[in-house]
């Protein structure tokens, strides 16, 4: 399931990303990944996360990031909560490329995980192919 908190920048997205990822650790009975380009809120999340920088695997596309989350789902399947913060920092502002990666990884996620993104647009700007994972 793929999920999306939209908003321009400085409408507290992030913010609403780490308190969904603070209250996850909580309530889960699974693994959690927090992915992000940088180290922003690496130190506002719990210990317990498995946080990656992509800059560090040196992910830069969408097929590239997709790539990494098929292989870390597929290593671990206790994973059940990712939280992405700043998907257009990764995979650029192409919103048809990036509704085509929701979609691929909304059929690979399936009921057995989330993927949370924060997308730094207003949801008017965005197709439908994109704006359909809106929660």
């Amino acid at each position: 399931m793929i999920k999306l908190i939209t908003g321009k920048k400085g409408t507290g997205k992030t913010k609403i990303l780490i308190d969904n990822i603070n209250e996850a650790v909580k309530s889960t009975n699974g693994n959690l990944v927090c992915i992000e380009k940088g180290d922003n809120i690496r130190r506002s999340i719990s210990f317990r996360v498995r946080w990656c920088d992509t800059e560090s695997f040196a992910i830069e596309g969408a097929d590239a990031f997709y790539g990494f989350v098929a292989g870390m789902l597929a290593g671990n399947y206790d994973i059940k909560d990712v939280f992405v913060d700043g998907i257009l920092k990764i995979v650029g502002r192409d919103y048809d490329v990036l509704g085509t990666l929701f979609e691929k990884l909304d059929k690979l996620t399936g009921e057995e995980a989330t993927i949370v993104f924060t997308v730094s647009a207003d949801a008017s700007e965005l197709p439908e192919s994109v704006k359909q994972f809106i929660k």
